[in-house]
């Protein structure tokens, strides 16, 4: 005897009371088998539901043929009548996220007749294939779309036509369906084939908010958040702007305005501090001018900065290794002659374990050592400027 699935009669049904036909072990638990159930089996891109059944925690649900197994962590007395009661919290959630799909799916079908061609609930977001390109300047109109659909709180309702009806339907579905078919339908939005559970009316999703959208193989992937997960992002979102904006004393719509003129402004502040750099650097490379090998300490240069004081000071002299402390070691930039760079730095691999990279007559790395180290190395060689 199939399993009653009362989830189809009432997806709002949180407990029941049913008979057990079976109880039988299995890998990582029992496999139960009810009379009728609440709990929702895994399908059509909505995850199973969970809960318990008695003293059992249900840990999945699956279908198999016309059966509903429930995976219990304990095992039911066959025979006898246990209370169930599913997750409603995490129901109600995949509910909002797969009807809200159904809106989107069905916008964009009738809009530029591409299917959705798949689509996952995750943990945080979800995520809808499409099976052709969508223009990023449509997203808005589409949100908005989909929103007046939730605003409008229409009927959603799921039903299993005739034969003689389903073959005069107009329906999507990703493959032709052979009789029984499930229809969800949302007037004037969408009529699809579905085995999903759903809520009962647009207006339970609460909102629809695109958030990305990149090309995925001939189409593209839309991630989304419907009803309780919106509204989550849209407070977390608020959170992050809120502390930019008291961080930039900016209102909270004036951020975005505050950030590119901050950005600016550092940009200008970068350029400044190079041009000071570089001045500097011309300044040490004719203090070292005519050294054989001029080594040149400067502490908190960046690996460009390294590099730049290499080179300047390399336009003096035959070599100069510029050196410059930095976590887990000394960073450091040789520059000049070819044949004298290249033999200081296998001395400096094979003395020091130096490791880097570059081409002929310029060799850049860190050096894992302490600076007394660095420095008894290269004053044996050359005259250290600082």
């Amino acid at each position: 005897m199939a399993t009653e699935k009362l989830y189809y009669r009432d997806p709002h049904q949180k407990t029941f009371s049913s008979p057990v036909l079976s109880c039988l072990p299995t890998p990582g638990g029992w496999e139960v088998i009810l009379a009728a159930t609440c709990f929702y089996p895994e399908g059509g891109g909505q995850a199973a539901d969970l809960g318990t059944l008695g003293p059992a925690r249900v840990l999945d649900t699956r279908e198999r043929g016309e059966d509903v197994i429930h995976l219990c962590d304990s095992p039911l007395p066959v025979g006898e009548i246990v209370a169930g009661t599913i997750d409603w919290e995490r129901r109600f959630d995949l509910m909002q996220q797969h009807s809200g799909e159904h809106i989107l799916s069905g916008l964009i079908h009738e809009k530029y007749g591409w299917s959705n061609v798949g689509f996952h609930i995750g943990r945080d977001v979800m995520t809808v294939d499409f099976s052709g390109p969508i223009p990023p300047e449509d997203l808005d109109a589409l949100e908005l779309a989909a929103n007046r659909a939730v605003w409008a709180d229409l009927e959603i309702r799921g039903y299993f036509p005739p034969p003689e009806a389903l073959e005069e339907l107009r329906y999507r579905s990703k493959k032709k369906l052979d009789w029984p078919v499930r229809i969800v339908e949302i007037p004037g939005v969408d009529r699809c084939a579905c085995c999903g559970v759903h809520v009962g009316r647009t207006g339970e999703i609460g909102s629809v908010k695109l958030l990305s959208m990149v090309k995925f193989h001939q189409g593209v992937r839309l991630e989304m958040v419907c009803g309780g997960r919106a509204w989550d992002h849209a407070r977390r979102i608020y959170g992050q702007n809120r502390l930019v904006s008291q961080a930039l004393s900016a209102k909270p719509l004036e951020t975005a305005a505050a950030v590119q003129g901050t950005l600016e402004q550092l940009a200008a502040e970068k350029f400044r501090a190079v041009g000071l750099e570089r001045r500097i650097f011309r300044t040490v490379a004719e203090r070292a001018a005519g050294q054989e090998l001029a080594v040149v300490l400067e502490p908190d240069l960046s690996p460009s900065g390294v590099r730049s004081l290499a080179e300047a000071v390399a336009a003096k002299c035959p070599v100069c290794a510029a050196l410059s402390p930095a976590e887990g070691g000394i960073r450091f930039c040789l520059a000049g002659e070819p044949d004298k760079v290249r033999a200081l730095g296998e001395e400096l691999k094979a003395q020091l374990s130096a490791r880097g990279g570059g081409k002929p007559g310029f060799f850049q790395g860190n050096v894992p050592k302490n600076e007394g180290e660095v420095r008894a190395f290269f004053e044996k060689r050359g005259k250290i400027f600082e």
